[in-house]
C-alpha cells in the first residue's frame, strides 16, 4: 500500500481498535511526538492506545491529506500530513490536529502531532 493509504489505515486501526494492524503499520522504533508527551517504541505506543489513553471510542474524521515526495525519491511520498479532528464517543469535537507522518520504507517511523483546541 502507498504511504497515503497507510496514513489513512492508521486512523482506521485506531478508531476500530485494530491493534494488530496498527502494529503492522509501524516500525519497531516508532515514536509519536505530541504536545503533551512523546511515546517511544511501537510496542509502548500500541499498549498506550489499547490500555492507557484517556478517552477511548473516539473517531478521527480526516479533512485533508497532503503528500510530499523529496526530490531524491523514486515515487511514494516520504512524508504525509493529515488534517483532521478528534471526536469524543458522542461525536463532539475534542481537538483539531495535523499529524505529520515520516516513513521508513512502507512503515511509519514517526508521527508529529500538532493540535488546536
Amino acid at each position: 500500500m502507498d504511504n497515503e493509504t497507510t496514513a489513512r489505515e492508521y486512523y482506521r486501526a485506531l478508531d476500530d481498535d485494530d491493534y494488530e494492524t496498527l502494529t503492522d503499520l509501524l516500525t519497531p522504533g516508532f515514536a509519536h511526538h505530541r504536545p503533551d508527551r512523546t511515546i517511544e517504541g511501537r510496542d509502548r505506543f500500541v499498549t498506550f492506545m489499547r490500555e492507557e489513553r484517556p478517552m477511548k471510542a473516539t473517531s478521527h474524521p480526516l479533512d485533508a491529506v497532503y503528500c510530499e515526495t523529496r526530490s531524491d525519491s523514486q515515487s511514494d511520498a516520504d512524508e504525509v500530513a493529515v488534517r483532521g479532528r478528534l471526536l469524543d464517543p458522542e461525536g463532539e469535537p475534542v481537538v483539531s490536529f495535523v499529524d505529520v507522518f515520516v516513513f521508513e520504507g512502507e512503515r511509519v517511523a514517526t508521527v508529529h502531532t500538532f493540535t488546536n483546541p
